[in-house]
């Protein structure tokens, strides 16, 4: 029963804030990279940002750095994505995601996933 619940999307004005969570069950998160990826209507999915458990390093989109920030929480098993002054642009379906890969540049530019969340709507319009 390995799985992934977000939660926190919604309607947002441009230049507001969302934080979207992810919450892991059957499984430990800190033992993995984690990361969000987002898809747009007619666009591919994307890695937005990803952190890897095995050092430091986070990686960003170039259209989301100084807007957007991953992090997780062990004590509660859940991961997160806060994401400040919201554009149109950033409108999408955002997905959580695992990964065993190490480094978490390789994993945003993945097309792959040890696990999915099941996606969450984030809609940015006046």
């Amino acid at each position: 029963q390995v799985q992934l619940v977000e939660s926190g999307g919604g309607l947002v004005q441009p230049g507001g804030s969302l934080r979207l969570s992810c919450a892991a069950s059957g499984f430990t998160l800190r033992y993995y990279t984690i990361g969000w990826f987002r898809q747009a209507p007619g666009k591919e999915r994307e890695g937005v940002a990803c952190f890897s458990n095995s050092d430091s390093n986070i990686e960003y989109a170039d259209s989301v750095k100084g807007r957007f920030t991953i992090s997780r929480d062990n004590a509660k098993n859940t991961m997160y994505l806060q994401m400040n002054s919201l554009k149109p642009e950033d409108t999408a379906v955002y997905y959580c995601a695992t990964s065993r890969i190490g480094r978490s540049w390789a994993f945003c530019a993945s097309r792959e996933a040890l696990n999915w969340g099941q996606g969450t709507q984030v809609t940015v319009s006046s």
